[in-house]
């Protein structure tokens, strides 16, 4: 039984008028403006680009020195003098000498003042990030003949192991020792995972970094935070154990600490506990006064500098062995440009470097912009961070991201605009010109507390899974795994496992949405689940079904599944069966439809005639994001059955990208407004539920004239 216009027009309301759709341009046409667009140049179109490039030069001129100024410098201080430490300590992650953190905090924060979008974000080292170099430098090292395990830059890490191997004559770095070849290492990493971030602001693909589901983020910066805790352990202890490289390296390097505790160093030992004790005890303090002190406790100054006094003092290192930073040198040194040879090498791994920086720079970007109500681009912020790594490649820097810890210190410290980069940046600039020296007697055992008490955050996270698991066991299971995998084989697999979990968690959800037949709410003109709401009020004859997902390949046997189950009928087996037994009746006819012709139902419903129980099958399409060809081609099957069996099948709610799609398939006329579609598409649930009723009505009418 078709559906006629007229039939359709009784069950409508108000009248709609379609608008008539501009003509698109040509592809040629439209390749022809947007050259030409692109190609023109004028100083108007020249100044808007440089603008947005540096975001800075369209701020400064309206800066609020009266209002800003005060926060700004504030914010910047505290920021240097936390960074300062920081910088030092997560040496100890990358495997570089001091002085390279130092750089690398210097011009990030510089660069990021003059491109980024965030008021708020400090850009700069980051743990997580030291660790991936520091996995990236020690695996080359080895590679290259160099005993990774020698962290002190001292001299005699570089004349005993200078000319040790072979291997270092074949790879050309009889001038370089160890230190030479691991900040050659980091550059080149840096370099390509920076200009991996440029190119995707370039073609706009910031959009890439939302996949990274926050669920992933944080089982992968829990589980680097344990292999980051795991590393510092042996600078605790002050124990020489062998730096493990590929999967199972947190095993591994536990098996190696317990086999080798028995030489731990008493005088590192005891300087770990006083100095974890007094800086967890400082930060708990801080964290319940955080609302009545104004600017944050620098505890971890305050500990380097006690603890470098008392080292240089007492001799640590000439009468205990402890391990000391060393000597750090004051200036800059000549710019170089990285090797090659290396950046081929290391193109893989940066791939994860640049996704993880990217992720979470923009994240935080994001985060900070809507506490704050302004807005950031996701674009630029990628060219930001990815000239942050590109730039300072070339002055012997590392990777850089933003820093969640450092930012919400620079959003408690009363920071209003990127000005308190520059004063950070100052700090720094102080530090390695005239106070790097200082640091010498500084016992790595002081740094390895400092990152280790800087995981707190991340370590936090675990009591999160609960409540995450209460919300969505999906999302739960995507953070353990994460975190599991980073734990048990390495960081690059863990964010591997945990992005293709994520995106199988992301396809579960669309493959079997929930599917449910309607019922009306009393007199209205409303409907909604009956499975969900009691006292519904059915429609007799007509079948109202909601599909709350999209329809495309991986789903379209599911929601004729759903679609059978529901409604008691399996159109397609009923209709070929029918056409076998050459019955030309439908349904709507008299000719009942018999227990073999439905589908996976109970005995009950199939016993009842399809006459009695419904002549039109009405779809809510208002959860149908989108329809495919697969799709599109299965409801075009599943009407010609019901068509068979004489049933009417109604679509309500349809975006316009559905109506184009069915329109563009044919499953419509030939264009807007053409009659065929008026008498499928309708703009609610209860139009096409009266439409369906007005149209059987005329129809019995019809029959009983005849």
């Amino acid at each position: 039984m078709d559906v006629s216009p007229a039939c359709a027009e009784r069950g409508r309301g108000p009248v709609l008028v379609r608008r008539r759709p501009p003509t698109p341009p040509g592809l040629r046409e439209a390749l022809k403006a947007r050259l030409q667009r692109s190609c023109t140049c004028s100083v108007r179109g020249a100044g808007a680009l440089l603008q947005d490039l540096l975001p800075a030069a369209r701020w400064l001129r309206h800066y609020r020195v009266r209002e800003a100024l005060a926060g700004d410098v504030l914010s910047g201080l505290v920021i240097g003098i936390i960074l300062v430490p920081q910088a030092v300590a997560y040496s100890l992650l990358a495997g570089l000498r001091p002085i390279y953190s130092l750089y690398t905090s210097f011009f990030a924060n510089l660069i990021y003042f003059l491109m980024g979008t965030s008021r708020h974000v400090s850009v700069g080292i980051f743990s997580l990030l030291c660790l991936m170099v520091g996995q990236v430098v020690d695996r080359e090292l080895l590679r290259a003949g160099f005993d990774p395990a020698q962290d002190g830059p001292g001299p005699e890490a570089n004349s005993s192991t200078a000319n040790a191997s072979a291997t270092t004559l074949v790879l050309g770095l009889q001038d370089c020792g160890r230190d030479c070849h691991a900040i050659r290492v980091a550059t080149a990493l840096t370099l390509v995972a920076g200009i991996y971030q440029v190119l995707m602001g370039v073609f706009r693909l910031g959009f890439v970094s939302a996949y990274l589901s926050q669920p992933l983020l944080d089982g992968f910066a829990m589980g680097a935070s344990v292999t980051i805790l795991t590393s510092q352990l042996r600078h605790l202890l002050g124990v020489r154990v062998p730096r493990h490289q590929g999967p199972g390296l947190v095993v591994s390097t536990w098996l190696s600490l317990l086999r080798g505790v028995g030489e731990a160093n008493p005088c590192d030992v005891l300087t770990s506990a006083v100095c974890l004790t007094v800086l967890l005890a400082t930060k708990e303090l801080s964290d319940r006064c955080r609302h009545r002190l104004k600017v944050p406790l620098p505890a971890e100054l305050l500990v380097i500098v006690v603890a470098t006094l008392a080292s240089h003092f007492g001799q640590f290192q000439q009468r205990f062995g402890s391990s000391v930073a060393g000597d750090i040198p004051t200036g800059f040194m000549a710019p170089r440009v990285p090797d090659m040879g290396l950046m081929w090498r290391v193109a893989p791994d940066a791939v994860s470097l640049a996704l993880v920086g990217s992720a979470f720079s923009i994240s935080l970007a994001e985060m900070f912009a809507r506490s704050h109500g302004y807005s950031v681009r996701a674009n630029q912020e990628l060219l930001a961070v990815g000239c942050c790594n590109v730039l300072p490649a070339f002055f012997h820097c590392f990777a850089t991201s933003a820093a969640l810890a450092k930012s919400l210190v620079k959003t408690a410290t009363g920071c209003r605009t990127q000005l308190s980069s520059v004063v950070s940046a100052a700090v720094v600039l102080l530090v390695l010109l005239a106070l790097a020296p200082l640091f010498r007697d500084l016992q790595r055992s002081v740094l390895a507390c400092v990152i280790v008490v800087s995981l707190r955050g991340a370590l936090r996270k675990v009591r999160d899974v609960p409540r995450l698991w209460r919300l969505s066991p999906a999302d739960a299971l995507v953070w353990v795994a994460t975190a599991a995998t980073c734990v048990l084989l390495s960081t690059e697999a863990g964010l591997l496992a945990g992005a293709g979990l994520s995106l199988l968690s992301l396809a579960g959800r669309t493959q079997r949405p929930r599917a449910a037949l309607l019922a009306r709410v009393g007199d209205s003109s409303f409907y909604e689940d009956t499975a969900e709401f009691e006292g519904l009020v059915p429609e007799p004859g007509v079948q109202v079904f909601r599909f709350s997902g999209p329809l495309h390949y991986a789903n379209k046997d599911f929601f004729l599944q759903s679609l059978c189950r529901l409604t008691g009928l399996d159109a397609g087996r009923a209709a070929a069966r029918r056409k076998e037994r050459g019955l030309g009746l439908g349904a709507g006819e008299g000719g009942p439809v018999e227990s073999s012709d439905l589908g996976p139902v109970s005995s009950a419903a199939a016993l009842v005639p399809t006459a009695t129980r419904f002549h039109a099958v009405v779809m809510d399409c208002a959860p149908l994001l989108f329809l495919d060809a697969a799709g599109l081609a299965m409801l075009q099957d599943l009407r010609r059955d019901y068509e068979a069996l004489g049933i009417s099948l109604l679509l309500a709610c349809c975006s316009p990208s559905v109506r184009d799609t069915l329109r563009r398939g044919g499953f419509l006329g030939e264009g807007p407004g053409d009659a065929a579609e008026d008498g499928l598409l309708f703009h609610s649930v209860h139009s096409a539920v009266l439409a369906a009723r007005a149209c059987r009505g005329e129809t019995a009418a019809a029959d009983s004239a005849l």
